[in-house]
Parts: C-alpha cells; sequence; structure tokens
C-alpha cells in the first residue's frame, strides 16, 4: 500500500525546483532522463525492440532515439513537478499553440470536441495548456498503480482548470454529458484497444486500437481534433492543433466506427514516425491478439449481441 509521504515528498521537490529558473529545470530534466533510462532495462529494452520494428532501422539508430525519449522524459517528469508555476498570464513563455483558429471553429459548431491525442511529448502540459488558454476542456484518465501518483496528477490537472473523470462505469457517462455541454473531451488514443479494439497494423505489428473516439463522434456528431504535444529545437512546447475529422455515416454504424478508428490510428502512427523521440515506445501497445478480437466479434454476431458504445443520456 502506497503511502502519504510519497505524495509530500514529490510535492516538496517541486517546490524545490519552482525556486529555479526554468532552463535549469529543463537542463535538470534533460540531464537525468537517460540515467533513470538506462537504469529501466526492461523497459529500454522493450522500447528498443519496438523502435526497431515500427522504424524499420538498425539498433544504433534505435538507441540514439530512446536516448532522445529520455531526455524528453525526464524533462516531463521535472516539469510535472513544475506545474504550479503555470498560470493564465505566463502560459504563452511554456507553451506555443499551433492553429488555435482550427480549435475555436470546432467549438463554434456547438457539438463539443473530441480530441485525439496520445502519450507524446508532455502531454499534461497539453491539456493544461489549453486549459490556460481558456479552453473548457475535459480529460478522461487512467488510474495509475500509485495512487499517490494518481493524487499528484489530479491536482495538477485541476489546479490548471481541467475537468477530471477517470476511465470507466459512470464516470464515461459523464464525460459523454461533457460534450452536450460543448466541452473539449480529451483521449489518450495510443493505447492497446483491449478485445472490443478495431484490429490493424500499427508501427510494424497488428494490434487493437481503442474505438472510444469514434463512438462518442458517431454519438454526439462532435469534430474531432488531432492535438499533440512536441518540443522545439529550445525544448519549449509546441501544441500541434491538427485538421478536424467527423464522423461518416454510410448506414453500418461497425464498419463507419472502425473505418474512423483506422484513421484517426494511421494519422497518429505518421506523427510518430515524424517525432520519434516524443512517443512512449515501451508502452504495451500490442498487448491483444487481433485474432481473438475477430473471434470475439464473430462471436458476438453469432449471438446478435450489440457492441459496447457508451451509453449516455
Amino acid at each position: 500500500m502506497f503511502k502519504d509521504w510519497q505524495y509530500h515528498a514529490a510535492r516538496g521537490l517541486g517546490k524545490l525546483l519552482c525556486c529555479l529558473p526554468y532552463p535549469a529545470v529543463i537542463s535538470l530534466g534533460r540531464t537525468l532522463g537517460p540515467v533513470i533510462g538506462k537504469r529501466l532495462k526492461k523497459q529500454y529494452e522493450r522500447g528498443i525492440f519496438h523502435i526497431m520494428r515500427g522504424m524499420e532501422c538498425d539498433r544504433g539508430a534505435a538507441e540514439q532515439i530512446m536516448h532522445g525519449l529520455f531526455q524528453n522524459l525526464g524533462q516531463s517528469l521535472m516539469e510535472i513537478l513544475y506545474t504550479p508555476k503555470l498560470n493564465k498570464d505566463n502560459i504563452s513563455q511554456y507553451v506555443t499553440l499551433e492553429h488555435p483558429e482550427r480549435l475555436d471553429a470546432a467549438l463554434k459548431e456547438n457539438k463539443g470536441v473530441i480530441v485525439l491525442t496520445g502519450h507524446i511529448g508532455n502531454w499534461e502540459w497539453m491539456g493544461a495548456s489549453l486549459a490556460l488558454y481558456g479552453y473548457p476542456t475535459t480529460t478522461i484518465v487512467k488510474k495509475q498503480p500509485n495512487d499517490q501518483v494518481t493524487r499528484l496528477l489530479n491536482e495538477n490537472r485541476e489546479m490548471m482548470g481541467l475537468e477530471v473523470f477517470a476511465r470507466g462505469g459512470n464516470e464515461m457517462i459523464i464525460a459523454a454529458r461533457a460534450l452536450k455541454r460543448k466541452k473539449i473531451l480529451g483521449f489518450l488514443a495510443d493505447q492497446d484497444g483491449g478485445f472490443y479494439g478495431v484490429p490493424q497494423p500499427f508501427l510494424g505489428k497488428m494490434s487493437s486500437t481503442p474505438r472510444g473516439p469514434a463512438q462518442f463522434a458517431r454519438k454526439f456528431r462532435s469534430p474531432i481534433l488531432p492535438i499533440f504535444a512536441i518540443h522545439d529545437e529550445h525544448h519549449r512546447h509546441r501544441v500541434v492543433i491538427g485538421e478536424v475529422m467527423y464522423y461518416e455515416d454510410t448506414g453500418n454504424k461497425d464498419e463507419d466506427i472502425a473505418r474512423l478508428t483506422r484513421k484517426m490510428a494511421v494519422l497518429t502512427e505518421q506523427f510518430i514516425k515524424d517525432h520519434p523521440t516524443e512517443w512512449l515506445w515501451f508502452q504495451h501497445r500490442w498487448s491483444t491478439a487481433p485474432e481473438e478480437i475477430i473471434a470475439l466479434h464473430q462471436g458476438a454476431e453469432a449471438d446478435g449481441s450489440d457492441d459496447n458504445t457508451t451509453q449516455a443520456e
């Protein structure tokens, strides 16, 4: 069982970091990140394997990408502790929004906005920056194995003005209602989609992709915007807002959801290939065997049962 001291220790370290100039925080994180990465041997080797397959490169090139990844992760870790320094008056000094007019236009449709994003760059600061720039932002989050990490992250999110919903159960219904309130709903959709995901190739191997964003887009006709955070050449943050996407209704719900899901995954895959040091390569993205998904769907069709689309009032 995790103890409160971990939370208070992290907050104490954060207070010390907040006394430093931001460039020093960046330097500290980018120095410590690769050192920590070398100690995480299982994750490091898993990441190398995935990079070599996904980027079709040799081990030397993969190790360079992993080094850059852990530099970025180290910086992000320090920045998460540094988050209390952010506010609506200084956010532009830390994070730049690219093409905010696309988000403004999507919000004017008055159907809420679904944000397609992933574990790319400092995704925590991406959500925080949208909220601090004045956008009505909500997010669906996964509970961390360590409760004290969950506590710290959620406090940071709420401090920045994000509305936080936990994944699963009634919280998903509440999150769906956020779209009815014309808010932004963010999805980290680069994870394994489980047995109810859409099977498709992703970075060199068949995978299961989550259907959540497409399901919500179908139900509420909300526009989808791909939004990802990356670092510039000075290690400052850019939040890249992509072109709007929509659910296309041909009358075949399952095929329409699958087609949009695959389209979003292809876009995410290309962004990762363009910015390989920004993505969390050692995550368990390929845990579900696609043949098991297909067998499950065939069984459901034989039984005449519907899919597990989230229901919301």
